[in-house]
């Protein structure tokens, strides 16, 4: 399970070129998001916002990440359950699965599953509900429960490093459906509950202390990541695909 996890962590950042456009890099915000009716506009002389796209690289999901100056309504529980699906169930979302599958497959990091065509679907199966389990459980089971907004809040502007801390704070930190700022109950516990899920459906010789530990570790990583990476976006996509 948690060799899974590794390839899928290490696929995450070759995928993300680090690039932040100097004219972003180099402006400045408070540390807190500010998302009220009362903030103050931005001034005109400001250079505008790289925008998030509903898709990273035309293929990569990108639905719940909006900037911290949207003015949002709170999440229905139904809008909840969209996002999850949409997460899990989109066309793109085989992409991850099949990879690290073949990944697993070369490494026999689970000689149980076997080799050969047989066991690349094994091991295919295997990611793609891990992946699945975790996105209903974080995006949809635990906020609805706890009453969390599951968007990503792009802070925007800001040195590389204030951004790239705020970003990987998110795994710690979000909103609560009023808009209030609370402990990421959605993701450490729904991530948490993935792991312990996984139980369930590996061989019994992957259902340890230390895997599931590791696992529910490396699954909150791994959306920190992804939280990192949605924050540089807009940058990446302006400077080397103009912003489309």
């Amino acid at each position: 399970m948690m060799i899974n996890s590794v390839v899928r962590f290490a696929l995450l950042f070759v995928l993300v070129p680090c690039v932040v456009s100097p004219a972003v890099a180099q402006s400045d915000l408070p540390s807190a998001p500010l998302a009220q009716s009362g903030d103050a506009p931005a001034s005109q002389t400001d250079e505008p916002r790289p925008q998030q796209t509903s898709r990273i690289l035309g293929i990569i999901p990108n639905f719940r990440a909006v900037s911290t100056t949207e003015h949002l309504p709170a999440q229905t529980v139904h809008e909840k359950f969209i996002t999850a699906t949409q997460d899990s169930l989109d066309y793109s979302a085989l992409f991850i699965p099949t990879i690290v599958a073949a990944a697993n497959l070369a490494r026999k990091s689970t000689p149980e599953f076997g080799t050969g065509a047989s066991g690349y679907g094994q091991y295919w199966w295997h990611v793609a509900v891990d992946q699945t389990s975790e996105n209903y459980w974080v995006e949809f089971v635990v906020p609805v429960l706890t009453h969390q907004d599951t968007r990503y809040y792009t802070l925007g502007r800001g040195g590389f490093f204030k951004r790239t801390g705020y970003a990987l704070s998110r795994a710690a930190v979000t909103r609560t459906d009023a808009g209030n700022e609370t402990f990421n109950t959605s993701e450490v516990v729904g991530a948490g509950a993935a792991a312990g899920l996984s139980n369930a459906y590996y061989p019994a010789s992957e259902r340890t202390v230390g895997n599931t530990m590791g696992q529910w570790g490396l699954n909150v990583g791994i959306d920190a990541g992804t939280f990192w990476f949605k924050e540089f976006w807009p940058d990446i996509n302006r400077k080397f695909f103009g912003g489309k």
